[in-house]
């Protein structure tokens, strides 16, 4: 089903989105909306899953609470969202995201990194992110230098301000950690913990001492129980390695990306990183959609997916810059990352998609969402009628997180009146008396 054919009803109540009406997105108002999330049933009418069969889903709680044929679930009339020519999905989530140099790009003069400033980057870059339908993100956000902890208090601040709306966690990413110079920034990733960050981040290959920044990193990780997140390029098979022989048995777990480095080693050499990585249980994050700034650029290539893959790594897919100068043009859009890996990375299209929902979940410690009876109801219900489709056209979508619409975007397309229009019938949407 293209995404020319008709619109579905509005998910929105009549007379407006009222507090409490637990459909579409709301001010945030701390816990009175995840109460409100809580004690709502919404059910989910006529959609279809990529199995091909069409169903209601009922959500309360914030969790699935059953799946039936279409019609065997009755609603009250305000608690149904028509999702009729729609595919639902588990809902994506963005497992590399940079919220306080988001949107920069087209700034003039130096960045601004006043909290206010970075507070409302990163809110505005994480709605637009839960627009395209990611439910959950993980930004990760400079410390030190002359800014010390202020960013990454603003983007905790927009965490809590987001709260009911999105889930948002913050990577503390220091730049140095070793020697005189590291001193500082070691004792300042110890206090980011401590405000709030729940990841351990950084990376690596800018440090004189990438085996000792490795070591700072992984012990604070084993003492706080952290996971940890790192950029490199992975360009070094040597520090490959040294890294898979450290971060092997760390729990939570270790995830690295992006990774593009390994594209450029010799095939041979990639397998072997490969193996080592998926031996020590390491993760890849990688990022189709271009770069981020957190690396120098040493040409725009993708992790290899397809080798990582067959090598036993868990590889999810994020989006990285967000219209910053590691991506002036970035969308942040977790359903083109998998677009990408399919159309350029080899991927089957339901593999492509399961690398920005279910393994970018699985990376950020997140439980896993099925559409079944019992599953977290995070959701998301694109127009199309199959996972190709929707990665070539996923243009109008509904954005479900812990049981209600939190974002919705309804494309409109019409063709202008002419013979070959008419005579082939083609679908329209919007309004139908004649054009200007």
């Amino acid at each position: 089903m293209s995404d020319s054919q008709p619109q579905q009803p509005s998910p929105f109540p009549p007379g407006g989105r009222g507090e409490g009406a637990g459909h579409g997105p709301q001010r945030p108002t701390g816990n009175g909306n995840a109460a409100a999330a809580e004690s709502t049933t919404l059910l989910l009418a006529g959609a279809r899953l990529t199995d091909g069969r069409t169903v209601d889903v009922r959500l309360g709680g914030g969790r699935i609470q059953a799946v039936g044929t279409a019609g065997s679930l009755p609603a009250p009339a305000l608690s149904r969202v028509d999702l009729s020519g729609y595919l639902l999905l588990p809902a994506p989530a963005e497992p590399h995201a940079h919220g306080d140099t988001a949107l920069t790009a087209d700034g003039a003069g130096p960045v601004s990194y006043t909290p206010d400033e970075v507070q409302r980057r990163a809110t505005e870059a994480a709605l637009l992110q839960l627009g395209h339908g990611a439910t959950a993100m993980r930004s990760h956000v400079r410390i030190g230098d002359v800014h010390g902890l202020g960013p990454l208090e603003a983007v905790l601040q927009a965490r809590r301000s987001l709260r009911g709306l999105t889930d948002l966690t913050t990577v503390a990413v220091p730049r140095l950690l070793t020697g005189l110079a590291g001193a500082d920034g070691l004792a300042m990733l110890r206090d980011a913990v401590k405000m709030g960050a729940s990841v351990i981040g950084g990376c690596p290959d800018l440090d004189p001492d990438p085996t000792g920044f490795l070591e700072a990193v992984l012990d604070l990780a084993a003492e706080h129980g952290c996971p940890v997140d790192l950029h490199t390029d992975g360009d070094d098979p040597g520090r490959l390695a040294r890294l898979a022989a450290m971060a092997g048995g760390l729990r939570p777990g270790v995830t690295i990306g992006p990774c593009g480095g390994l594209s450029r080693l010799p095939l041979d050499v990639a397998h072997r990183a490969a193996d080592q990585l998926a031996a020590a249980g390491v993760r890849v994050t990688c990022l189709p959609q271009g770069d981020c700034a957190a690396l120098e650029r040493r040409g725009l290539r993708t992790a290899p997916v397809r080798l990582l893959r067959a090598a036993g790594v868990r590889v999810a897919a994020g989006s990285g810059a967000l219209r910053d100068a590691g991506n002036p043009v970035g969308r942040g859009d977790p359903l083109e990352a998998a677009y990408l890996l399919a159309s350029q990375g080899g991927l089957r299209a339901a593999d492509a998609y399961a690398s920005v929902s279910g393994a970018a979940r699985e990376a950020m410690g997140l439980p896993e969402v099925r559409v079944e009876a019992g599953f977290p109801a995070d959701l998301l219900a694109v127009r199309g009628d199959r996972i190709s489709g929707v990665l070539s056209l996923a243009y109008s979508r509904i954005v479900i997180h812990c049981g209600r619409v939190v974002a919705r975007t309804s494309a409109v397309r019409e063709y202008c009146d002419s013979a070959v229009a008419v005579a082939l019938d083609l679908p329209r949407q919007g309004r139908m008396e004649p054009g200007p």
